[in-house]
Parts: C-alpha cells; sequence; structure tokens
C-alpha cells in the first residue's frame, strides 16, 4: 500500500474503456535525480538471477506530494526522495533513515511519511538477535524529522511466541485511514523459541501514535512456513487482505487464519522444492504490488506467475488436507484470482483431492505460452479494470523445479482486464520500461511506478554488487485509462505477447485510488534434490486486544 487512498474519486469517471495500448504509456526518463547511488540489482535466493530492488513508491492522500524510498548503494542506509507528483522531480529534502538495510514499505501522508525497513538493534541490547542481524522496524517522520520508531520484532515482540528478525525484507506496508492503523507484513527467522533457525512470516499493526496493538485474528507471530511470497493490501478494518506463498505446496489467502491451516481459502497449488515455490510474487526484493482492491468496493485482484499443477498427491508430512503437486509446464505463465471480499474468492479453490490429474483448473490464466513469466504486478483503474504487468524471457532455460528461468529477456508486458477479469484488447510490451516499484493508482485515472532506465539482462546469475550498474537516476512510468499520453518521452513497442492472453472467469475486484494529480503438460527433472520442511506450522492469537507501548 503506498499510503493513504479516496476509493470514490474516479469510480464514476473511470468506466469501461478501449483496450490499451502504447499510446496510453508515457515515460519519465532519468527525471528524478537520487541524492546518492543506488544499485538496481538484487540477486534471487539459490540461482543468483536477478530481480529488480525496490523502490517503494507512494502518494499522499492530498496529492500534493510524492515519496520515493531506496536503498543506499552502500547496502546500509534507506534514503526517501520527496518529489512532485505530477512531473516527478524532487522538491523537498532527501532523508535518510541510518541503518536501514533495504526498503520493505512505504506510505505517504499530507505531513510525510511511514517507512518500513529492517536494521541492527543498538549495540548492548538485551535479548538482540546475534551477529547484528537486523530487525523489522517502522518508522514514522513529520515534516522531515523523526515522530516515532516502533521495532515489529526482536526481544519485545511476541516473547511468548519466540524472538524474530529479518534479514531479507520481504514484505509489505498498508495503512488504513478508516481503522487508524499500518499493517506490516513480511518474512521472519525466529531466534529463539520452537522455531529458532526457521522462517516464516509475521503480521503485525501499529497505531497512528506508534504503539505495537496485537490484535486477535488479525496479528500472527508465525504463519506460513518458509513463506515464499505476499501480497498484502488494506481492508476498512483489520484483519487486512493477506495472501501467502509456503513452502508446503500451496498459495492461500489467509486473512482469516493469518496462516497455512487448512481452514483457509488455497488459491492455486504449486510445487515446492527446497523451500521454494517458483518465486510466484517477485522472490527476492519482490512481495508488493501483488494485490489491489478495486475503488468503491470491497473486491481485490491478485496477479502471480505459476507452472500450474498436475498430478496431485498427499503431503503425508503436514496431512489431511494438504498436498503436493508436479508441474503442469516449465516456463512459467501470469494467473489472476478475484476476491468478492477480503475473505472469499471468486470461484472454486484449488484442489486438495489426492489422486487429481488435473491441480489447477480453478485458475483464470492471463498467459499461456512457452516464454517464462516473472516479476507479476496488479493495479486498478478505480472500480472497472486493472492493468497487469509482468516480464518475459523468450527461450527460457529453467534448471530449477521451483525457481526462476534465465535467459533472453522479452519485454515487460501491460495487459488490461476488466473487473470480471476478462481481457480488454491483447497485451503490448517494451522492452526498455520496467517496473521496479509499487504500482500507484492515481487521482486522475492513471498507474505510476518508478523503475531504472538500464539495459536489463536476465540471461545469466549475477553475484556481488556490480558498480557499473549504480546509478543516481530514477525514472517513472505512467499508463493512462483512457486515451493517449501526450509528450511520451520513451515509446513502447507494442507486440502480441508470445504468451498469449486468454479470457478470465468472472468476478470482481479493487484498488485504492491515490488523490494525487497525478496447456501443455511438461513434467521436468533437475538434479536438484528435492526436501521436505519438517517445521511445525503455528498460528498466533491472543484473546484480547493487547498494547505494546512504542
Amino acid at each position: 500500500m503506498r499510503g493513504s487512498f479516496t476509493l470514490s474519486l474516479l469510480s464514476a469517471a473511470l468506466g469501461a474503456s478501449a483496450a490499451l495500448t502504447e499510446s496510453n504509456l508515457k515515460t519519465h526518463v532519468d527525471v528524478l535525480a537520487l541524492g546518492s547511488s543506488f544499485n538496481p540489482v538484487k540477486a534471487a535466493y539459490w540461482t543468483g538471477y536477478p530481480h529488480h530492488r525496490r523502490t517503494p513508491f507512494a502518494v499522499s492522500p492530498d496529492g500534493s506530494t510524492a515519496y520515493l524510498a531506496y536503498l543506499d548503494a552502500s547496502g546500509s542506509d534507506v534514503h526517501v526522495e520527496q518529489l512532485d507528483p505530477t512531473t516527478f522531480e524532487a522538491t523537498g529534502t532527501t532523508v535518510t533513515v541510518s541503518g536501514g538495510q533495504e526498503a520493505g514499505g512505504l506510505v505517504a501522508h499530507n505531513d510525510g511519511f511511514a517507512l518500513l525497513t529492517n536494521e541492527a538493534m543498538p549495540s548492548g541490547t538485551t535479548n538482540a538477535p546475534p551477529s547484528d542481524t537486523p530487525v523489522p522496524v517502522l518508522h514514522r517522520y513529520t515534516n522531515g524529522e523523526q515522530t516515532w520508531k516502533t521495532w515489529l520484532g526482536g526481544p519485545d515482540v511476541h516473547t511468548s511466541d519466540g524472538l524474530s528478525a529479518s534479514p531479507d525484507m520481504n514484505g509489505d506496508l498498508v495503512y488504513s485511514e478508516s481503522a487508524g492503523l499500518y499493517g506490516a507484513y513480511f518474512v521472519v527467522t525466529d531466534y529463539s523459541g520452537d522455531a529458532s533457525g526457521h522462517f516464516g512470516d509475521s503480521i503485525e499493526y501499529v497505531a497512528d501514535n506508534g504503539t505495537l496493538v496485537t490484535i486477535a485474528g488479525a496479528s500472527s507471530s508465525w504463519g506460513c512456513s518458509h513463506n515464499t511470497g505476499i501480497a498484502f493490501e488494506a481492508a476498512d478494518e483489520p484483519p487486512y487482505a493477506s495472501i501467502c506463498a509456503e513452502d508446503q505446496g500451496a498459495i492461500w489467502l489467509n486473512t482469516k487464519t493469518q496462516g497455512m491451516t487448512n481452514d483457509g481459502v488455497k488459491i492455486s497449488n504449486e510445487n515446492t522444492t527446497n523451500g521454494a515455490s517458483g518465486e510466484p510474487m517477485g522472490g527476492m526484493s519482490g512481495s508488493y504490488s501483488g494485490l489491489a482492491r478495486f475503488a468503491d468496493s470491497a473486491r481485490y485482484i491478485f496477479a502471480w506467475v505459476s507452472r500450474g499443477a498436475i498430478d496431485v498427491t498427499e503431503n503425508t508430512w503436514m496431512g489431511d488436507g494438504y498436498t503436493h503437486v508436479n508441474n503442469r509446464t516449465n516456463p512459467r505463465n501470469v494467473a489472476l484470482a478475484l476476491f468478492s471480499d477480503k475473505y472469499t474468492k471468486v470461484g472454486a479453490q484449488a484442489t486438495s483431492t489426492v489422486g487429481a490429474e488435473d491441480g489447477d483448473s480453478q485458475i483464470t490464466w492471463v498467459t499461456s505460452g512457452s516464454n517464462d513469466c516473472s516479476n507479476a504486478h496488479v493495479a486498478t483503474f478505480g472500480n472497472s479494470s486493472a492493468l497487469i504487468t509482468w516480464e518475459e524471457i523468450s527461450d527460457p532455460i529453467c534448471d530449477y523445479l521451483a525457481m526462476g528461468c534465465r535467459g533472453q529477456f522479452a519485454g515487460t508486458y501491460f495487459q488490461q482486464v476488466d473487473a470480471d477479469g476478462s481481457k480488454v484488447g491483447d497485451a503490448f510490451s517494451s522492452t526498455d520500461i520496467y517496473v521496479s516499484g509499487d504500482m500507484v493508482t492515481m487521482s486522475d485515472g492513471r498507474i505510476c511506478w518508478p523503475y531504472v532506465s538500464m539495459e536489463w539482462d536476465l540471461s545469466q546469475a549475477v553475484y556481488g554488487d556490480d558498480s557499473s550498474e549504480y546509478t543516481k537516476k530514477m525514472s517513472f512510468a505512467c499508463m493512462s485509462p483512457n486515451g493517449s499520453s501526450a509528450n511520451t518521452t520513451t515509446a513502447a513497442t507494442t507486440k502480441a505477447s508470445s504468451s498469449a492472453s486468454v479470457a478470465a472467469t468472472s468476478a470482481a475486484a479493487v484498488t485504492h485510488v491515490a488523490a494525487s494529480a497525478s496447456t501443455q503438460s511438461v513434467k521436468t527433472t533437475q538434479s536438484v534434490k528435492t526436501t521436505q520442511s519438517a517445521e511445525a506450522v503455528s498460528v498466533s492469537s491472543a484473546a484480547a486486544i493487547s498494547v505494546t507501548s512504542a
């Protein structure tokens, strides 16, 4: 979530529109001068394949100010730039959050911002994580000055459930003005208790004054085992809408459960191998702009990448209701799901029937081709339609059952779908525009996001930092819902996606409007040994709301 959003401004104005084309896409190349160097590449877990390093982006409710957060190229200190939401040029003084090790989420307010990051606790802190392992923390700044700082892990948070840290800041930050609460959903590793040494995830809520609030049925200290992807969006009251991918074989809508218990809503069956599930929400430096809410409603849309599922078998370690599957395809395709509210999937859930040959019949596929798809994101145009984006690799080399692929970058694709999930026109692509930060719906109907103008090479792994890739410039792109965007500075290349868009099932969903001016069946083999996680799964809950002082 990028800030406080007004849901009613554009719902009437943004009705059904003509299909999007390259004329709807406008770029602002290298328009924002950064005060410090930024490394735009993040190596993926296990494979080392390049990912875009996330740059969180948010616009204030009154539309007057935007903020962009990025990690210093040194690997320490997160910088937050204030910018004009129309020109995307810098307008204020840069704020530096010293010691931050990743920009994990950003919310804009009329008087400042809130930033989710991870940082080492002060030297001498009792029961701090070992070896200066960073801990998630929420910072609130007002008019350029820190208002409060609230730790979301470490020695004073859910102590009875085990203490946690976040060496990798995968997750997101959202805010609901009606609830007056920030929500943060992020990956954790415990360093005490029964889950010590294992990875899971945590959902924490913080009040406007910086107080950490534990809410029964909404907060969670340990939800999804070895979380492999997060999608999170605000609601009018907690619990906020949440989705997790885990290491046991599924993607869950876990708003109700905050975990992976089988009374949750199973969105998809996914092959899981060596603690991975195909990077469905982007993998390292992903887990943002994957779940969006349609304006003036309680409906949501979710986009992810999947290899599909066949040959459903029992997950004997987890027990009844849990399953394993094989991949349907070697490359990944883009899928979508719709939710009538934060608890309810439109259409059937993924099957848990042992022996079923087809484990993905419930999926609405956006693509169905032989290219590999990754980096899928979604945002909504008011309440009538949504924009789904993803990247493709042509002739992909997919060496791993449940990881990413490598090969020739074939472009970033853009597909409009209506509120029922059906495609509107054909996808088109650009080879010099990427999505590497939050997609924000502006008050005039545009969807805008940041990216680094660079040559994007997906052909091989990256190891260590390459200072030649560092930059002090940030670009922005905006998609207009109607008509053409004048003064386009970088032309998009129109091309039908080789992963041809397919029609979707009915339903509806929603993203917040920022008040701003602005099947083939293929079984694959590999040499990597499959291991199952022998990790207990538990969902924390409290009998009542308890309050911890910030």
